[in-house]
């Protein structure tokens, strides 16, 4: 007679290559901070199939909804807005000077090649820079804000404008997905369409299994929060959760230049992030860490002294206070182009949003003491 197996049985797949399909599909795709629709649309394409229902708000953060007519609400969350540039000034010979649109990073731009997003399509160019054997002088000037530029192979103004380019228009880098070395997803934009990816597939293994849940679950894709949060603050006051688990990403702390003592000790391949931070509810931290263990999850912590930086922070302190809590994916390079995430800490990310996700129960009460 065989013994009955007491291992807690788990999602027969995680990514799939249908998924994974998707994934490098969404991620090459261009959702620049403001103008999120195209990448929204993508994703909510691929969602539909797994929610009951689907929502858009005015700036363009995507909703799927399992069970709407529910009163108890959780949300599972990640941004779809990604760093670019903005057009600011065009030049009488035809360069093409910029400001940023969220956190873009000057000292990567040199000899970059980008898409600049007009209504007459897009145009192609370069951010140029001078020749080593030019760059002569005791000090070299640096990469700045002031000094890098555009060139799309015109030469007057009335050139650049002829293409549909003006000051205003969107840009974005133009580079690819790629798996390397069999191990890590690399691609722009991780940050952090990989989260709207990973609550994607939340909702697919919930629906693969079967899974019927005793409150109404919000899989939230916010706009905006590159340039502070805003696309969640605005859908927290349209949902009103009870719950929200947040999932962005952080720091991989083991690379070069960078000091584990203020940014602490995480790598990419030793799991999900859990965060200690006044906007983490402590109750629900705990829910996660056991389910964690009891699912042998690895896990790796961080504290954030005043606020996480990401949206967990909009969704707690909306709505009178809602117990919130952040997962987080280890990320190599952050606002680069080769971006770097782990694919087992992909899976374990969506393991325990999933298992978390499985385990509440309708009205669960967070609070850490009561009348």
């Amino acid at each position: 007679m065989s013994k009955k197996s007491n291992k807690k049985e788990q999602p027969q797949e995680i990514v799939t290559a249908t998924s994974l399909a998707f994934f490098e599909k969404y991620i090459n795709n261009p959702s620049p901070t403001g103008y999120e629709w195209e990448g929204q649309r993508l994703w909510l394409d691929y969602l539909k199939p797994y929610v009951d229902q689907t929502y858009i708000d005015t700036y363009g953060t995507a909703v799927g909804i399992i069970n709407p007519e529910a009163d108890y609400k959780v949300v599972i969350e990640a941004h779809a807005d990604e760093i670019s540039w903005f057009v600011n000034y065009i030049s009488n010979d035809g360069l093409i000077y910029v400001i940023r649109n969220g956190g873009s990073d000057h000292q990567i731009a040199p000899s970059k090649r980008v898409n600049i997003h007009t209504d007459k399509g897009t145009v192609k160019a370069v951010f140029g820079w001078p020749a080593i054997h030019t760059r002569g002088g005791e000090k070299e000037e640096a990469p700045s804000t002031k000094n890098i530029f555009l060139d799309c192979g015109c030469t007057s103004k009335e050139e650049v404008e002829e293409l549909g380019i003006h000051v205003g228009c969107v840009i974005t880098y133009d580079d690819e997905f790629m798996v390397l070395n069999d191990r890590y997803y690399v691609g722009r934009a991780l940050d952090n369409r990989a989260g709207g990816f990973m609550i994607a597939e939340v909702a697919r293994l919930l629906k693969e299994n079967k899974k019927t849940l005793p409150f109404g679950l919000y899989i939230v894709n916010s706009v905006q929060e590159e340039i502070g949060l805003r696309g969640a603050e605005m859908i927290a006051e349209f949902i009103k959760p009870n719950v929200a688990i947040v999932t962005d990403v952080t720091h991989d702390t083991t690379t070069p230049m960078i000091n584990k003592i203020t940014q602490g000790d995480l790598a990419c391949g030793k799991g999900p992030v859990v965060s200690y931070a006044p906007s983490v509810q402590i109750n629900l931290n705990r829910q996660l860490i056991e389910v964690a263990n009891k699912n042998n999850i690895p896990i790796q912590r961080q504290a954030a002294s005043r606020y996480t930086g990401t949206d967990t922070d909009a969704f707690a302190y909306s709505n009178a206070g809602v117990p919130s809590a952040l997962i987080s994916l280890p990320l190599r390079y952050m606002h680069t182009t080769v971006e770097m995430i782990h694919r087992e800490d992909v899976d374990n990310v969506i393991r325990l949003i999933y298992e978390l996700v499985c385990s509440m129960k309708k009205d669960q009460d967070f609070r850490t003491f009561s009348n």
